[in-house]
C-alpha cells in the first residue's frame, strides 16, 4: 500500500473537559491525589472537574496543563478540530 491509500483517521468520541484531564490523568499513571499533589489543586476540586460539576477555568487549566505536561488549550477545548472550525 502507498502512503496515498491511507485515510485520514476520523474521531471516533467527543470527550468532555472533565474526560480529558481525567484521560491525560489515566495515561501518567497519576491518582487523583498525586495530581492534587503535583498541582496542589485539592483532589476534590480534580474530581469535581472531572466530573464535569466543577469549571475547568483558564487559571487551573494553566495549573493543571503543567502537572500534566501538556497545552492548556489540550484541557480546554477537547475534540477541537482546526480545519473544521476553520472552515466555518
Amino acid at each position: 500500500m502507498s502512503g496515498s491509500e491511507y485515510r485520514k483517521a476520523k474521531r471516533h468520541i467527543n470527550v468532555t473537559v472533565g474526560e480529558s484531564v481525567r484521560i491525560l490523568r489515566q495515561l501518567q499513571e497519576l491518582s487523583q491525589n498525586e495530581l492534587a499533589e503535583i498541582s496542589g489543586i485539592p483532589q476534590s476540586t480534580i474530581s469535581g472537574i472531572e466530573n464535569d460539576r466543577i469549571n475547568l477555568g483558564v487559571e487551573r487549566a494553566k495549573v493543571l496543563a503543567r502537572a500534566l505536561r501538556c497545552h492548556p488549550a489540550v484541557l480546554v477545548f477537547p475534540g477541537w478540530d482546526i480545519a473544521e472550525e476553520s472552515a466555518a
